[in-house]
């Protein structure tokens, strides 16, 4: 059976700790080899909100990529993403990269768009796959998180996850939040 490494972005800007914590113990059961990069606060990017936990995770599946992302959405849903009431993002998960694939594969673009647009998901996989090459781009991550222009405030966090801490503490006072607003 073939095994297709995939990269994955997280997010959740409502009970935070908890939907991270709940979506990271779900894609345990779906993935092997599974790595996560430190988490990271950031003030949210085009929606009206409070700041958002987001980290990327690596790991290899078995799944089909259709597969995959509709476990993912499963996943969501079971952390309140879809529930009418809802007063924010419980928890997103997204499909960044599934193995080498380019393209429009059922309305899944690959590898997602974010990549390049957003710190929050570059930032962590720099730090997560720092060689590993962006299937678009052909550049490792490293490279382009070095050479990123992006406007976004963000900071890592201390977060732990079965008793491990995801960020290390240096990481976390090399980079201290920024000032509360008033």
């Amino acid at each position: 059976m073939s095994l297709t490494p995939v990269l994955l972005g997280l997010g959740s800007n409502i009970e935070r700790v908890a939907h991270l914590t709940a979506g990271l113990e779900a894609l345990s059961g779906l993935l092997r080899d599974m790595r996560c990069s430190p988490v990271f606060e950031s003030l949210p990017v085009g929606i009206r909100s409070g700041p958002f936990f987001n980290l990327v995770v690596a790991g290899r599946t078995e799944l089909p990529l259709i597969e995959l992302d509709r476990r993912l959405k499963f996943i969501e849903a079971d952390n309140g993403r879809y529930a009418p009431e809802r007063k924010g993002l419980p928890l997103d998960i997204d499909v960044l990269t599934y193995g080498e694939r380019v393209g429009n594969f059922d309305g899944l673009v690959l590898p997602r768009a974010e990549i390049l647009k957003n710190a929050f998901v570059l930032w962590p996989l720099a730090l997560l796959v720092p060689e590993r090459r962006h299937p678009g781009a052909g550049r490792t991550f490293a490279e382009l998180w070095r050479e990123a222009r992006m406007e976004q405030v963000l900071w890592p966090v201390s977060f732990y996850w079965r008793d491990v801490q995801l960020t290390p503490p240096a990481l976390s006072r090399a980079f201290p939040a920024p000032p509360s607003e008033s």
